[in-house]
């Protein structure tokens, strides 16, 4: 079973359309960062060849001017580095937050290294961009940081976060309508007919739960977070149980501590061994004793990012 991705506001969607374009564009990096700054070293934009934007490299400052000098580079057919900020000679072009940035602009770059990166993503593996900065050449290599060695910039690309969401009414809804707003990979299952049409509604991929339990063919990678929003807490130790077992970064339930340590011993009756047991996240969320939806929705959400 495999799960839509939703990358529009990704790391990888610059790459993804930069291929789509068969490599007719520019590939801009933000390979140093001095100070403050809105988006993180590594960050990526692609400026097609008709001039289309894809991604960002700050709060809106610079993004039109990079356009330019991607114009430029891709006449040129070279490497190219702009920087802007401190130690920038471009003194119009002012960042609010007072920091450096310097960007690194690659022509053309090479459709099968994009490829690559493609193939590993889709296949929720890191994979790790090489750039040699003087020579604009790429390289896709599966181990590395986000760093500097030498001339080699080095941006390390993760899959995204994809939530398992189980559970029924408007925690459930809210939840997944929340993560789905904000881009993220989601699969609903819930025995509630009702909640799976609304969280359909609003887009999300849905499957009915006839009976507790968490189905094998779940793609739950070490880049999961499994999430369940049940008030029938009777749901929830055969699907935690399972769950448990998988690589899933993030396994949390609702609930008050009382319902939490009942859940607990629920666990342990059924086999759930103590180190697994320490995995699981309950009561859930940042905000404590949240007893509104949407408060509950974003404070667990934080949590899971928080992880």
């Amino acid at each position: 079973m495999s799960l839509p991705a939703l990358d529009a506001s990704t790391v990888i969607e610059p790459i993804r359309q930069l291929y789509a374009a068969g490599g007719k564009g520019v590939l801009c990096v933000t390979t140093h960062v001095d100070g403050p700054s809105y988006r993180p070293l590594g960050a990526m934009m692609a400026v097609l060849a008709n001039g289309r934007r894809i991604g960002t490299l700050s709060s809106g400052c610079v993004e039109a001017d990079i356009a330019l000098h991607a114009a430029k580079a891709l006449e040129n057919g070279a490497p190219y580095r702009v920087r802007y900020g401190k130690g920038s000679p471009f003194a119009d072009i002012v960042l609010p937050c007072g920091g450096g940035l310097e960007i690194l602009l690659l022509p053309q770059p090479d459709v099968s290294v994009l490829d690559a990166l493609l193939s590993h993503h889709a296949a929720r593996q890191t994979c790790v961009l090489e750039v040699d900065q003087r020579s604009g050449i790429l390289c896709a290599v599966a181990e590395g940081e986000t760093e500097l060695t030498g001339d080699i910039f080095s941006v390390k690309i993760k899959p995204e976060i994809c939530f398992f969401i189980f559970g029924k009414g408007p925690e459930t809804a809210t939840f997944a309508g929340l993560a789905q707003a904000a881009g993220y990979a989601n699969l609903v299952l819930s025995p509630d007919t009702e909640t799976l049409e609304a969280v359909a509604r609003a887009g999300c991929a849905t499957q009915h739960l006839t009976h507790a339990h968490c189905p094998k063919d779940l793609p739950i990678d070490a880049h999961s977070a499994v999430v369940l929003f049940f008030h029938d807490h009777e749901w929830e130790p055969p699907i935690l149980a399972q769950a448990l077992t998988t690589e899933a970064f993030y396994i949390g339930a609702q609930g008050s501590i009382r319902a939490a340590e009942m859940r607990r011993m629920e666990l342990v009756r059924l086999g759930t061994k103590g180190t697994a047991l320490a995995r699981l996240h309950g009561p859930i969320g940042l905000v404590p004793s949240a007893r509104d939806a949407r408060i509950l929705a974003v404070s667990v959400l934080a949590e899971v990012l928080s992880m």
